[in-house]
């Protein structure tokens, strides 16, 4: 592979890398620093197709909102690869409830990074 193409694939996973651990310190302005001015969320919910967030202004507000609803939210990636300017990570989302009851999740966000910002993010859930 080309010194170019891999620093392109390597940019792409630790854009994504680097969103995550955002995600997991609950830093919606610091994974706002990894997303493009138009980047595109498509949530995993409501079945079966999804919200769709468009535009950093629209998707900041789903974060700041989803960290409300969840704050233990916690993201723990079991397999991460990059093809391009494509990433795919496969992850366990865990939470703990209102009750103090703790849940967990399992699924696949599929990315694609331009020029180090994370442009389209799309979510996928087991169950």
């Amino acid at each position: 592979m080309s010194p170019i193409r891999m620093s392109r694939l390597e940019s792409a996973v630790r854009a994504v890398l680097d969103f995550y651990e955002a995600f997991n310190r609950h830093d919606v302005p610091g994974m706002m620093q990894l997303t493009s001015d138009d980047c595109v969320l498509e949530n995993a919910t409501p079945a079966p197709d999804g919200a769709v967030y468009s535009g950093k202004e629209a998707i900041t507000r789903f974060w700041q909102d989803f960290f409300r609803a969840s704050p233990h939210a916690h993201i723990e990636i079991e397999e991460i690869f990059g093809a391009g300017v494509r990433c795919v990570a496969r992850w366990r989302y865990e939470w703990v409830d209102a009750a103090g009851h703790k849940g967990h999740l399992r699924g696949v966000d599929i990315f694609q990074v331009k020029s180090g910002s994370i442009c389209k993010q799309l979510s996928y859930v087991k169950g």
